[in-house]
């Protein structure tokens, strides 16, 4: 007999874990001047440039969920699995860098070390996602989401963040219940090794903790602690409530 689920607050510790991650990193981004990085394809001058830059991520976002159903269905594993290792290696050793040079200002000692710790974490990251497995794999998925989500924060601007996490949230309904999204969860996450987190029977995606900590960090960014502790609560409110509706 299939143990039924039930909502607790424990499933959420990952993503508070995620978010604090995130705003760990965010406050490099505070205390440092960070090199300008251009995240979005369009100005945020007019109404193209803001809805532009949202249907940029949401064809993002849905193009390569297509393209990860198209190859599950194939049973393609050896090129899933290339194709997320060299995207999540290139992401963890491109954040290692920007982050540790933000901190090599804080700690001058640092600044010669910044290339081969990168590559170092970048090593580690690779190893717990893809060797070890299991909880190795879950906290590096956890940091890796709390960690891009706070680069986006930074680097997106904040009424294109805004239309972009409203765009995800209505495309995230859709593709679960009708997209791919939802085909793929049926075929089982677990086989997108670094794209996805189990903590006891739940299990959620990256995506979800790189737009979670991508609110909270632009909310930092843009209006300060207290309107980021705000965000903190209203993402802890409504993953619990979400974690309801699926009892």
């Amino acid at each position: 007999m299939t143990k039924k689920f039930t909502a607790q607050i424990v499933y959420l510790a990952p993503i508070l874990a995620s978010l604090l991650f995130g705003l760990g990193c965010a406050a490099l981004f505070i205390t440092q001047s960070a090199p300008p990085i251009s995240v979005t394809p369009f100005p945020e001058e007019n109404p193209v440039g803001l809805f532009g830059n949202a249907v940029y991520f949401v064809v993002l976002v849905a193009i390569s969920a297509t393209i990860f159903y198209v190859l599950l269905k194939k049973k393609s594993q050896k090129l899933i699995t290339f194709i997320i290792a060299f995207a999540l290696t290139v992401a963890a050793l491109l954040l290692s860098i920007i982050y540790l040079s933000l901190l090599s200002a804080l700690i001058p000692s640092l600044a010669l070390m910044v290339l081969p710790l990168s590559i170092a974490i970048a090593a580690i990251f690779d190893l717990a996602v893809f060797r070890f497995g299991g909880k190795a794999r879950n906290i590096a998925v956890i940091c890796l989401g709390g960690a891009l989500g706070a680069f986006f924060g930074n680097y997106v601007p904040l009424l294109s963040a805004t239309l972009i996490l409203i765009f995800l949230a209505v495309y995230d309904v859709f593709a679960v219940y009708y997209g791919p999204v939802g085909k793929i969860a049926h075929l089982g996450l677990d086989q997108l090794h670094g794209l996805s987190y189990s903590f006891k029977e739940m299990q959620m995606g990256l995506g979800d903790l790189v737009f979670y900590s991508m609110l909270a960090g632009s909310m930092l960014f843009n209006f300060g602690l207290l309107a980021c502790a705000a965000s903190l609560f209203g993402i802890l409110a409504g993953a619990y409530l979400t974690l309801v509706m699926l009892e």
